[in-house]
């Protein structure tokens, strides 16, 4: 820290037109971002389910269908058969065929008139996309020029386009125009509320310094990412979130540190070192502890979670190096100049005494009831997720009048069994595959069992082919059985999830794939990992915010108070989100009954390491007074007020950030926009304001107890001044 002090109270102009520099060069590589992302990414890669597709492509030369489209006349019973709808059909099958990338299209009306391929009542009839290339970004291209060559209507024939890579398609889509309508919203109004809470104009453009460096850098970290591997397109709301947020918070932290020390009548060399060595190395220390927070979702196997840690993980490294680096260059060279322009009489400096410190005192003299009161209040809340079920992203994040989504309940409607999504059973060759296919044919779920032998229905043999009208396909190699499963149930939902294991628990010598296996993978590639994340979030708090404060009990205190914090965000969230209240409120959206649980987890990560972020702030001015020799009380009690607009203005500031993505048709990102804006705002205030003044004061002088060898530990290795 010396170092770059001297750097930058030295050459000030140099290192913010270095920075500056390095945010264009950043920003226009990065931003080419966005072309490289995937709207997927919820599967586990090391998964029996990836296994099979692997092994399904290599050995079977097989692939699922990327898009299935419905053709046809909805509620008409035998249209699919009328000459309107099959001179239709025929016309899309030419159409799509003339596209490169395709290697085989499967139709109703040329694979003799499969009834599979068919809805009950042949209304409409499928067509199977399936594409060469094994590249996400060719799969999309193909995917988004076939969406843009069909018309929703043809001849009085519906044409609906659907499938894995419609649905991408969408989500990637409406996400990109979601971001673009939501920094509409969400950039003015925090330019507003930057005004009012900074005071002036000049001071309120500081946290865009810090913010923009941010996002640039994380776009630039993440587009080397891309080079490597897949990164899901919902990392860049992280990103411009998250990095706008760190903006404002470290802003406001260096901004009033450096108006506190100007009041001193300080040099402004003086007031820019004891700037970065107070607040610099708070914002320091909090940056490391929201990225090794952020850094506990490299646990899980789904890029989408992954690329949440990579985007986390850098937007807030360069949150750190903007509030460290260009930012004190520029209030370096602002100096008292920064409070010009303003819009708020009075004095801009953080008083002494105000608010905050009289709300401390006030809890500090009736801590018990104030900590019962509150705990039960969210307790209360937290109950609400009892009743909590969890599933993964599918159509039905989409609006539904979104074309994708639409084609999706079309299937649905009128398709009793999916048959672009069968579950495949790989069994080593001369297994008892006859045996097996009877077995699993007998089960309630299940429409039918394709082998090499033959088909399975209801444990009765028929022909293959004769009966359902399916061609012929290749079921063994040298080294595999293959059984091909066709169930009446949604692969991506509870019941597909059950009857996955049950078929595991019926072929445990077999491997398992398919969408619904997918599915269940996915599920259990998150619950299997999550205490392994939890408890990498755990230590590393406990073990950070022991070398920065010295004290064993406050790291136990801030871990449990977030928990708590945390459930009862889950609470509120189920309510709304699982079972549909509030839409006045978050927009309309499909209710499904259940969470995203990729979703859920990160919501619950990301809003830990804010928190931390917040406790850090308070912590920090807490332990600065009780270092001067300050009794507990007064620590608390000064403490939170240097500290507490802060928190509180920060907090509003990012819930006004993230709260903008409440305005997304996207489901999961409204989710997740609510849910990181109600969880910090509770944080920020009752847990900040009301749980931790009642508890650091029930504990007294044991807040800064640590036993002798901890305490050596810290003597020589704790992070202070």
């Amino acid at each position: 820290m010396r170092f770059l002090t001297r750097w930058i109270v030295n050459h000030p102009k140099r290192v913010l037109v270095s920075s500056v520099l390095v945010f264009l060069i950043a920003g226009a590589i990065g931003g080419n971002v966005v072309n490289r992302m995937s709207g997927g990414g919820y599967d586990d890669a090391n998964s029996d389910s990836a296994k099979v597709a692997e092994i399904l492509e290599t050995d079977f030369e097989l692939a699922d269908p990327h898009l299935s489209i419905l053709v046809g006349i909805p509620n008409k019973a035998n249209a699919i058969d009328t000459a309107q709808v099959t001179a239709v059909a025929d016309d899309v099958y030419e159409r799509v065929n003339e596209i490169s990338g395709i290697s085989e299209i499967t139709t109703y009306w040329n694979s003799g008139l499969a009834q599979s391929l068919a809805a009950e009542n042949k209304s409409l009839g499928l067509i199977l996309i399936y594409l060469e290339s094994d590249s996400l970004d060719e799969k999309n291209a193909i995917s988004r020029d076939i969406i843009d060559l069909l018309p929703a209507t043809e001849n009085g024939v519906k044409i609906y386009v659907g499938g894995v890579g419609s649905i991408y398609t969408a989500i990637n889509t409406q996400i990109t125009e979601d971001i673009t309508f939501a920094e509409k919203i969400s950039i003015p109004l925090t330019l507003l509320m930057l005004l009012i809470v900074f005071g002036s104009a000049v001071a309120a453009s500081m946290p865009l310094i810090v913010g923009l460096f941010a996002i640039s850098g994380a776009m630039f970290g993440i587009f080397t990412v891309s080079l490597f591997t897949d990164v899901s397109v919902f990392a860049l709301n992280l990103i411009t979130g998250l990095g706008l947020g760190l903006g404002i918070d470290y802003a406001l932290l260096m901004v009033n540190r450096f108006r506190e020390e100007m009041d001193k009548e300080t040099d402004v060399d003086v007031a820019i070192r004891n700037t970065i060595n107070t607040a610099g190395r708070t914002v320091l220390f909090s940056g490391l502890t929201v990225a090794l927070t952020l850094s506990s979702m490299f646990v899980f196997p789904q890029q989408f979670l992954r690329s949440f840690a990579f985007a986390g993980v850098l937007v807030c490294l360069m949150a750190v190096v903007g509030a460290l680096v260009p930012l004190p260059a520029a209030l370096r060279l602002l100096g008292k100049r920064v409070d010009k322009l303003k819009i708020r009489r009075g004095d801009l400096v953080p008083k002494a005494d105000g608010f905050w410190s009289r709300t401390a005192r006030f809890v500090m003299r009736r801590p018990v009831a104030v900590s019962l009161v509150t705990i039960v209040v969210l307790g209360s809340a937290a109950s609400l997720a009892l009743d909590s079920k969890f599933g993964q992203v599918d159509d039905r994040v989409l609006p539904a009048s979104n074309p994708a989504a639409q084609a999706a309940q079309a299937f649905r409607d009128n398709f009793n069994s999916f048959e672009g999504s069968p579950i495949e059973i790989l069994l080593p060759v001369d297994s008892a595959t006859s045996g097996l296919a009877t077995e699993i044919s007998e089960l309630p779920q299940i429409t039918r069992v394709e082998s090499a032998a033959g088909i399975y229905q209801n444990g009765e043999f028929l022909p293959l082919g004769a009966e359902v009208g399916w061609p012929a396909m290749p079921f063994t190699t040298d080294d595999y059985d293959r059984l091909r499963v066709i169930a009446e149930v949604e692969p991506r939902n509870a019941e597909g999830e059950a009857l996955i294991w049950e078929i595991r628990e019926l072929v445990p010598t077999a491997l398992v794939g398919g969408g619904a296996a997918i599915y269940a993978d996915s599920q259990a590639g998150i619950s299997d990992n999550l205490l392994a994340a939890f408890a990498w979030v755990a230590l590393a708090t406990l073990i950070l915010l022991f070398m920065f404060t010295g004290s064993v009990l406050l790291p136990f205190k801030a871990v449990l108070l977030n928990l708590l914090s945390l459930s009862a965000t889950v609470g509120v969230l189920s309510w709304m989100f699982q079972n549909g209240n509030l839409q006045f409120l978050t927009g309309d959206y499909t209710v499904t009954g259940q969470l995203d649980t990729s979703s859920l987890v990160l919501i619950v990560i990301v809003t830990f390491g804010l928190s931390m972020d917040y406790e850090v702030f308070l912590l920090s001015r807490i332990k600065e007074e009780h270092d001067r020799g300050s009794d507990t009380q007064t620590a608390v009690a000064v403490g939170l007020q240097k500290s507490g607009r802060i928190i509180t203005a920060a907090a509003a500031l990012l819930a006004v950030v993230f709260a903008a993505f409440v305005t997304s048709s996207v489901t999961s990102i409204k989710m997740l926009g609510f849910g990181i804006a109600f969880a910090i705002l509770l944080d920020a205030t009752v847990v900040r304001g009301l749980l931790v003044p009642a508890l650091m004061r029930i504990a007294g002088k044991y807040n800064w107890w640590a036993p002798a060898p901890l305490a050596r530990i810290y003597e020589r290795f704790g992070l202070r001044d």
